[in-house]
C-alpha cells in the first residue's frame, strides 16, 4: 500500500465523460482533464502560460458507491473540476510496440467553483417545496434562520 502515488489536479473536462460497463457489470467512467500551469516570469514581470497537460482519468463504481455513474450523469464538457486519485501507469501494445500511459484512478472529484461565473445565491438554489420545512410543516416562514419566521433577524 505504501507504493501508491496520489495526486490532486485542477482543470477542465475536455469532453463529456464516457460511461461503460465491465463484463462483471461494474460501471466505469473515462474522461480527460486538461490542466495548464501559469508561472510568473520575474524578468518580464508577467504571467506565462505553460504547455497544456492532458490527464486521462478513470472512475469505477464500488458496491453502493456510484462514483462512475454520478460522474457521467453530473459532469459535462468544459466543467472545471478538482480531481484526487491514484496515479497509475498502464501498459498497452500498439503496432507491435509496448507503450505506457499515465492515468489517474479517481478517488474523489468535484466541481471547482473558483472561476464558475455568476455568484451562488441561496434563493436560486432552493427547490419550490422548501417552504414546507422538514416534516411537511406548511408555515409560510421559509425555514430555519429566516428573519421573517423567527422575528429575530437571523440566527439571533
Amino acid at each position: 500500500m505504501s507504493d501508491e502515488t496520489y495526486v490532486t489536479i485542477r482543470g477542465r473536462l475536455t469532453a463529456d465523460p464516457e460511461l461503460r460497463y465491465a463484463t462483471s457489470g461494474t460501471a466505469v467512467s473515462n474522461f480527460t482533464v486538461a490542466t495548464r500551469a501559469r508561472r510568473f516570469d520575474k524578468n518580464t514581470n508577467e504571467w506565462k502560460d505553460q504547455p497544456t497537460k492532458f490527464w486521462r482519468c478513470q472512475a469505477w463504481d464500488q458496491g453502493k458507491l456510484a462514483r462512475a455513474q454520478n460522474i457521467a450523469n453530473l459532469l459535462k464538457k468544459s466543467d472545471n473540476v478538482i480531481v484526487y486519485g491514484e496515479l497509475t501507469t498502464r501498459e498497452y501494445e500498439k503496432d507491435g510496440q509496448t507503450h505506457k500511459a499515465d492515468e489517474i484512478r479517481i478517488e474523489s472529484i468535484g466541481k471547482d467553483l473558483t472561476f464558475h461565473g455568476q455568484a451562488y445565491t441561496a434563493n436560486e438554489a432552493q427547490p419550490a417545496a422548501a417552504d414546507q420545512g422538514w416534516g411537511g410543516n406548511t408555515n409560510q416562514g421559509g425555514g430555519w434562520g429566516d428573519p421573517a419566521a423567527t422575528g429575530q433577524g437571523g440566527w439571533g
